[in-house]
């Protein structure tokens, strides 16, 4: 598929059809992957997509524990009021 460049201001860029966003669900944003002959566009992922239903998972097996205390025994909490 060929697409014109096109004028934005002072910059250039690309029109992709709302076919294309549709079909490949691209929002607000896409990830520009730089290769060695060729610049490939991907729909951005959400960061930490489905982690919700997994800690609720870990959870629901109580595999959710610390495995070391938040706190030490010698911290000072009032030196940082």
């Amino acid at each position: 598929m060929t697409i014109s460049v096109i004028a934005i201001g002072n910059s250039k860029g690309i029109r992709l059809s709302k076919t294309l966003l549709e079909k490949y669900s691209i929002q607000d944003s896409v990830e520009l992957i730089l290769e060695k002959d060729c610049i490939v566009l991907k729909p951005s992922s959400t960061s930490r997509k489905g982690w919700d239903k997994a800690f609720q998972k870990m959870h629901d097996r109580k595999d959710d524990q610390l495995f070391i205390n938040d706190m030490f025994d010698d911290e000072n909490l009032d030196a940082w009021k």
